[in-house]
């Protein structure tokens, strides 16, 4: 069965998951966190693709980002993925794959789920146990969308520079939102669609992606398809298209 095709169209942000093979590790010391940071800035810049948030987990990375071309996404990963891979494989005298195969991922739509997303994924440390609040854990975009913090890697989506009229306001705008815990639906809602490949949005937003993309964007129905009627004779029935 072909895999289906990849979300992804040009300036709506994308919420993209990686995991390591078997869930196994994929950084090992604090230089393998450096160096993949030092190159998502680089290809980042290069291929178009705009980072607005991220953490780095032992054995997974979560982005969230925008691209200027529906293919821009995935030609990050590949160079990113590939280039880490190599310094892996190089650095611990090891061979084979690094990653689960493809990257998950879904679109998202800005105004009512883009800060939601980026809790998620600023969050995951706390979830997982490894700090009491993200400000301690120092491979995720929090310390500078939070804090003011020097991040080459971070670029503000609109939505986040519209929580207040400069840096200063919006940092603290957006440290307000984490004194809230995300509701475990929305949770549900961004795991579902990132690792289905679906739209996560209300339903206007799917609406919109559908019609743009020609496909569906939303799961279906589990379960065989309902068995067609038989129209009555002299009736029309207009083929699909």
């Amino acid at each position: 069965m072909p895999r289906r095709a990849r979300l992804a169209l040009p300036n709506v942000p994308l919420h993209l998951i990686q995991r390591g093979n078997n869930r196994q590790a994929c950084f090992f010391a604090d230089e393998d966190y450096r160096f993949y940071l030092e190159w998502l800035a680089e290809y980042a810049e290069k291929i178009g693709c705009q980072i607005h948030a991220y953490v780095l987990m032992t054995n997974h990375v979560h982005l969230l980002l925008s691209a200027e071309r529906a293919g821009s996404a995935g030609a990050l990963m590949k160079a990113l993925g590939q280039r880490y891979v190599q310094y892996v494989n190089r650095t611990y005298q090891r061979s084979g794959t690094l990653w689960e195969g493809r990257f998950r991922s879904c679109l998202t739509q800005e105004e009512t789920y883009l800060l939601a997303c980026q809790r998620y994924i600023e969050l995951n440390p706390v979830r997982a146990g490894m700090v009491k609040h993200p400000a301690e854990y120092r491979w995720s975009s929090y310390r500078a969308n939070g804090q003011g913090e020097s991040d080459t890697v971070v670029r503000p989506h609109l939505i986040y520079t519209g929580l207040g009229s400069d840096a200063v306001s919006q940092q603290a705008a957006y440290r307000e939102l984490f004194r809230f815990e995300l509701e475990p639906g929305l949770m549900d809602e961004i795991r579902r669609a990132t690792n289905g490949n679906y739209a996560l949005g209300n339903e206007r937003f799917s609406d919109e992606v559908t019609t743009v993309l020609g496909r569906r964007v939303t799961p279906g129905r589990s379960g065989r398809p309902r068995k067609k009627i038989e129209p009555n004779v002299g009736s029309v029935v207009r083929k699909p298209k």
